[in-house]
Parts: structure tokens; C-alpha cells; sequence
């Protein structure tokens, strides 16, 4: 899997989730950002099973589960491979009578090989030196029905190990031409999810991809209203985008139209389609505040609010849009200022204490950071007192201490800083008996001999502190 060696870098909201500390945090984890639920749900990189023409990866063939190849239909596959690129070569030197026919026939072949299978025998095509017979099939002039197969066909090779997706180097500036308005919408729609596996992979590719000139062509197939076009460019741009550098975020959203395509797709398209375009708003809000900014000042604020309140499923789309307005919150006061006085606030509040604990969770980093500015001279964070007043007196208190008793230690952590926000900041001393009213008291008192020493310091600083032995002596 691509990145699997990457370390999660998460906001540390409420403590230091504004100004140049949450920056540099936001370009940090946007590397990872959302990986583990998104992995969990479509890889960073797709093997393509039905192409974007519509057609399967077989006649009568059905896909290989990777749990059922025994070592003898292994070795079958693999055999095969090296006879289908083997046959290959022979018919791109061929240049007599039905030369055409015989290549696209031999490269369909090699793609249904390559499809047929969840781990299919790259290594052995790429042995067999597939990839220099596939970059001459690219070659400009070629069929459509040619150049699908061939770009097909590197797709699923793109979607393997991480030295089987470097050796598309030699094949990146023909799959990028192709992405012109010269080729067809399904050539290419094909070369952008060849382009998005390698993109997956990680920032030395994306770096490469970017020095090579792919973010204008794929930013334009997001601008038209043509679903599976715009929903495989917006994924391959949500991997090309995905940092820790953000100058392609940022040149990402000065791109002719892009923002208008955003704000269109969020607003008229399907879940499915309207999710991937969402993701790239992750991406641009986490990277690069003059993408945010541009995104703040248009209708996303009112769409994703709309999103939160109508998406038909808790799985697709509201997870990504509390990610955007959770990364919008850890900016400037006027945009925590733009989302408080949203419509989605009062369905954030719904959220916490109705959704599953991953989409609670990421709300939950909205609603903390609606309630600091940056940080002070003591390192605490200020409050914004108003914004935090109203919150808890809506009832959000109880949600926060839900995530402390949970077992995921980002989200205890959320959720005894907000305690401590609290404890701190509400007026006339009320904070330790909100608190103590939700059981927050033992809530804290299970991490007196945690494991985690931040957690356990932290809980017991805020229980000796606000629940010593003279509480409640003043009553």
C-alpha cells in the first residue's frame, strides 16, 4: 500500500489549531489525512475491473478472489503473462495486413490478466518488459480502442508495489498528452486513473507527476458536468494534491473554473460523485490558506451545511465535509467567526451525539476549535467565550466526555482539552459542576494510571486542580 510508512500527523486542536503551529500541522497531516478510512474503502490506488468504456475484465471470465489462487493457478497466470506481452511485441513489430486488430486483440488480453485477479502477476509482466511495448502503444496517432487498452492496462500496474508504480516513469509524459481535449473523454478518463495510482504512491512521484505538467489537464476534466470523468479526475487530483508541500494546492485553486466546478458538483451532484470532489476540498483547506480563503468566501460554507443535513448515507460525504469545515475552523477567527454563525453548527451538535464514532470524532475537532484563538503567553489557548458559552449551553459538553471514556487516545485527548476549556473559561466557576453533572469526574479518573503519561498527567492535573479537596467546601 502506498505510504504505509507514513506517521499520522493529526491537528492538536484546541491547543495550538490556529496560526503558524496549525499550519504546519495542516501540511503535515494532510499527507495522511483521512488515509485509514479511506484506504479501508477504496485504496489510494484503484485496479481497474470495468474500464471507463463500460466493458469488464472478461468475456465469461470471472475475477479471481485473491483468497482462492492456489500456487498452481499462480503460476498458470503468471505463464500467461509472459506469453500475452510476449505475443504483444510481436504484433506492434507486425506492420502488414490486420497489424491493428491483432495488437488491440493481444493488449486486451494482457489487461484481462491483469484484471482477473486482487494481486495480479505485474512482476512477471514487467519482467517480460511489458512497459516499453505498452509506451509504443501509446503512441500518438494510435486508435482509441488501442490507447484504452494500453493505458488500461498500465492502470493495474500502477496499482501494485512501489518499485511495479516507478517503473511507469518511462510511460508518464504520453498518459499526461492524453489528458488533452484532443483524446477521447474515455482515453482520457483512463489515463487520469493510471496517472491518480501513481499519484497515490507518494510525494517523490506526485513531485515528478507536477514537474511534468499533469495538474492543468487534470484540473480541466473536473470542469465539465460528465459524472465518471469528474469523479476519476477530482480522485487523481485529491492524490496529486495531497502534499506536505501545498504549492499544488494552492495552484490547484488558481486554476480557471476550478472553484466554480467545486462549488457546482457539491451542489448538484450524487454522493458518490460529490464525495471525491469533496476530498479535494479536504486537501485544498488543509494546505493552503489561500485555498481556504477562496473556499470560505464562496457558497462551500452553505453546501456542505446543506450536505451535512440531506447526504443519504452517514458514510458517504459527511465525514469528508466535517473534515473541510474542521480544517476551516483551525484558521482565522473570521472564519471560525463564518462557520459558528452557519447552518451547520446546530447539525455538528446532532452529530456528536448521533453518528459513529469516526464522523463524532472529526466534529468534534469543528465544534473545539470554534472556541480558541491562538495561543496565549502560557501557552493556553484563549477562548472565544461567546462561541463556547453557547455550545456547551447547547448541550455539546456530554459529547466531548463521550470521547474521553472512548478507547482511541486522539479522541480522548480532544475531548479532555475541551473538559479543560470548560473548567477554565466558563463563567462564575461554573465549569466543574457542568462537568461533574456529565460524570466527567470519572471520566478523567480512568486515566489515573493510563499507559499514555500525557493523557494521565493531563487528567489528573485538571482533577486535582478543579476537583481537589476543597470543591464543593464553598456550598
Amino acid at each position: 500500500m502506498a505510504e504505509n510508512g507514513a506517521i499520522l500527523h493529526r491537528r492538536d486542536p484546541i491547543k495550538s489549531s490556529v496560526g503558524n503551529v496549525a499550519a504546519h500541522r495542516r501540511r503535515q497531516h494532510a499527507v495522511t489525512v483521512g488515509k485509514e478510512r479511506r484506504e479501508s474503502l477504496v485504496r489510494a490506488k484503484r485496479l481497474c475491473r470495468v474500464g471507463t468504456s463500460g466493458e469488464g475484465d472478461g468475456e465469461g471470465e470471472a475475477p479471481l478472489e485473491s483468497g482462492m489462487i492456489i500456487e498452481e493457478e499462480q503460476s498458470i497466470l503468471e505463464a500467461q503473462t509472459s506469453s500475452a506481452v510476449e505475443e504483444l511485441k510481436a504484433a506492434v513489430s507486425n506492420q502488414g495486413k490486420g497489424a491493428l486488430q491483432k495488437r488491440v486483440a493481444t493488449l486486451r488480453e494482457l489487461r484481462r490478466i491483469l484484471s482477473r485477479s486482487e494481486f495480479p502477476p505485474i512482476e512477471t509482466a514487467l519482467r517480460a518488459g511489458a512497459i516499453s511495448v505498452l509506451v509504443q502503444c501509446l503512441s500518438f496517432g494510435s486508435p482509441d480502442e488501442q490507447l484504452l487498452e494500453a493505458a488500461w492496462c498500465l492502470t493495474n500496474i500502477a496499482a501494485g508495489k512501489p518499485e511495479e508504480t516507478k517503473a511507469l516513469l518511462p510511460a508518464l509524459p504520453l498518459l499526461i498528452l492524453h489528458l488533452g481535449e484532443k483524446s477521447s473523454l474515455s482515453v482520457a478518463e483512463q489515463c487520469a486513473w493510471a496517472l491518480g495510482n501513481v499519484a497515490g504512491e507518494g510525494e517523490e512521484l506526485r513531485n515528478v507527476l507536477l514537474s511534468q505538467g499533469v495538474l492543468q489537464p487534470l484540473a480541466r476534466m473536473m470542469l465539465p458536468n460528465k459524472g465518471s470523468t469528474v469523479r476519476t479526475a477530482a480522485w487523481a487530483l485529491s492524490n496529486l494534491i495531497k502534499g506536505p508541500d501545498p504549492r499544488a494546492a494552492t495552484e490547484l485553486i488558481k486554476v480557471d473554473g476550478v472553484l466554480d466546478a467545486i462549488i457546482r458538483h457539491l451542489k448538484k451532484a450524487d454522493d458518490d460523485l460529490a464525495t471525491e470532489v469533496a476530498w479535494v476540498a479536504v486537501y485544498l483547506s488543509a494546505l493552503s490558506n489561500v485555498a481556504t480563503g477562496l473556499l470560505v468566501k464562496s457558497d462551500v460554507l452553505q453546501l456542505l451545511s446543506e450536505r451535512l443535513a440531506t447526504s443519504s448515507s452517514l458514510q458517504l460525504l459527511i465525514p469528508e465535509a466535517a473534515w473541510v469545515l474542521s480544517n476551516i475552523a483551525a484558521g482565522s477567527i473570521e472564519h471560525k467567526q463564518l462557520i459558528y454563525s452557519s447552518e451547520a453548527v446546530p447539525l455538528l451538535l446532532r452529530l456528536l451525539s448521533t453518528a459513529p464514532f469516526d464522523i463524532r470524532k472529526e466534529v468534534a475537532y469543528v465544534l473545539g476549535n470554534l472556541c480558541v484563538a491562538p495561543t496565549g503567553s502560557d501557552g493556553k489557548p484563549n477562548l472565544i467565550l461567546e462561541h463556547l458559552v453557547s455550545l456547551v449551553g447547547r448541550g455539546c459538553l456530554s459529547g466531548f466526555i463521550d470521547l474521553v471514556r472512548s478507547a482511541d487516545i486522539e479522541a480522548a485527548r480532544l475531548g479532555l482539552q475541551f473538559m479543560e476549556l470548560v473548567l477554565r473559561g466558563m463563567p462564575n466557576g461554573e465549569g466543574p459542576k457542568l462537568v461533574e453533572h456529565e460524570d466527567g469526574i470519572d471520566a478523567m479518573e480512568r486515566f489515573q494510571f493510563h499507559e499514555n503519561e500525557d493523557l494521565r498527567n493531563m487528567a489528573n492535573g485538571l482533577v486535582d486542580k478543579y476537583f481537589g479537596e476543597e470543591y464543593g467546601l464553598d456550598e
